[in-house]
């Protein structure tokens, strides 16, 4: 596996599609900033590929991998609610 700048690039551009995708799927709202949803779904992505490789997941196919993206905003999803608490109990009720 080569490092290219294009290869950051787009995966740049994935984790920041990965990590809005995650956002949607935690229900509620998120008390967190973009970029931090951002830096998230980067990090779900290029955990989501080693994982989906690992698991034998192919994800250098010549189209758009369904199963790699899948995964990927899992990961995003599971990371977004982890750090923003959602499901936390936080004792103190606001309107």
């Amino acid at each position: 596996m080569e490092l290219t700048v294009w290869g950051i690039i787009t995966a740049i551009v994935v984790g920041l599609i990965v990590g809005a995708l995650g956002r949607l799927v935690v229900p509620g709202r998120q008390d967190m900033p973009i970029w931090l949803h951002m830096l998230i779904g980067v990090g779900a992505a290029l955990l989501g590929t080693v994982l989906a490789r690992a698991i034998g997941i192919a994800t250098e196919t010549a189209g758009i991998d369904w199963m790699e993206l899948l995964v990927q905003v899992v990961l995003a999803a599971i990371g977004v609610a982890l750090v923003s608490g959602v499901g936390r109990h936080r004792g103190v009720t606001h309107r």
